[in-house]
């Protein structure tokens, strides 16, 4: 089943955590994302700076990255994750998709191991690392897309 239009421009995408939400942003014609910023999240997420990047980069639509765990099963994490899902979508009026993001901050890590062998990177910051997990995030669940139809996931609420 097709997704809506609104899934074929431009997205952001979330890598979500207790103290920090890493921002990517990510275009459906390309299948590419690029990581944007990290976002505190103490009690709250920062609305204000989420509200910035919202009016800054004008997006179609949302994917935020659900942390199962390694049987695929919902975690005390994933469902605040949804939660926070469920906010971005009733705040912004947009719709909302949920990825697996297993191995994401792995995977960040390697590539950020990689920028620092190249020189291009001096010293880790996790800010950093969460904004390239929620570049991995998006660009997984654009990439997963068939033929122009970006992917409803088994995780979508």
């Amino acid at each position: 089943m097709p997704e809506p239009a609104e899934f074929r421009g431009t997205l952001l995408g979330f890598d979500y955590g207790m103290r920090r939400i890493g921002v990517a942003v990510g275009q459906f014609a390309t299948r590419t994302a690029s990581p944007l910023q990290t976002v505190a999240h103490r009690d709250a997420p920062d609305w204000d700076a989420l509200d910035r990047l919202i009016r800054e980069w004008r997006p179609n639509a949302l994917v935020v990255g659900l942390p199962l765990n390694d049987k695929g099963e919902e975690t005390d994490l994933s469902r605040a994750a949804r939660r926070f899902g469920g906010a971005l979508a009733k705040r912004y009026g947009l719709p909302c998709r949920f990825a697996d993001e297993r191995l994401t901050s792995k995977a960040a890590e390697a590539q950020f191991a990689e920028m620092r062998a190249r020189g291009s990177a001096r010293r880790k910051h996790a800010q950093r690392l969460d904004a390239m997990a929620a570049q991995i995030i998006l660009e997984n669940w654009l990439q997963s897309a068939p033929d122009g139809a970006p992917p409803a996931t088994a995780a979508d609420a």
